[in-house]
């Protein structure tokens, strides 16, 4: 069953999401409608997450190296600069390429749910797709986020505002959970984690 706004202001005050934003953020001066942002907080039936303005790591291409999910190499990867103006702070994702970033809110997902990640509309319509992500019953950390920018174009990607929205599903409880089997991917910092095998 899909969780709703009820379901989810109680689970975060049990400390499933830190920080909680219990209201649909639109602008940072509501009553103005000054100062809009990629809506951020609890939805309906989600919540939508922010992006941290911690890091955001871009895949270069190295002449001579094949991407490898065994055998990793971070020097695929290059840190790009946060950037700010009056629109907020942001970091450029160039045409037809592929970065990581960090989720700012922490998860500690309880054990008989499992949460999908999905991206947000507004960033769909410029071409940014955000990767379909789970996390899984009992895991716990920073969600590393994958982004790919399909367009022609350079496009800005805002910290510390609205990525992606969570929708949580009540599962039967599970003989054994993320984490019971030790998973790989448990405990993430904010800070982007890299792949591992």
């Amino acid at each position: 069953m899909l969780k709703n706004d009820l379901w989810i202001a109680e689970q975060a005050s049990l400390g499933m999401l830190e920080p909680f934003q219990e209201k649909l953020i639109r602008h940072l001066e509501p009553e103005s409608e000054k100062s809009p942002v990629l809506s951020f907080g609890c939805s309906s039936y989600g919540y939508d997450l922010r992006l941290s303005s911690k890091e955001f790591l871009i895949f270069r291409h190295v002449p001579g190296t094949v991407m490898n999910p065994k055998k990793f190499n971070p020097a695929n990867l290059e840190p790009t600069d946060l950037k700010e103006d009056e629109d907020g702070k942001y970091f450029i994702l160039p045409a037809h390429s592929y970065g990581l970033g960090v989720a700012l809110e922490k998860m500690k997902v309880p054990p008989n749910i499992t949460v999908i990640c999905l991206g947000k509309s507004t960033y769909a319509r410029l071409g940014i797709i955000v990767n379909t992500t789970p996390a899984e019953a009992s895991w716990e950390g920073h969600l590393t986020l994958e982004f790919s920018n399909s367009s022609g174009a350079d496009c800005r990607i805002y910290a510390d505002e609205g990525i992606c929205q969570l929708l949580f599903f009540e599962g039967d409880p599970c003989e054994t959970t993320y984490s019971d089997r030790k998973g790989k991917y448990q405990y993430q910092q904010e800070k982007v984690t890299l792949a591992k095998v």
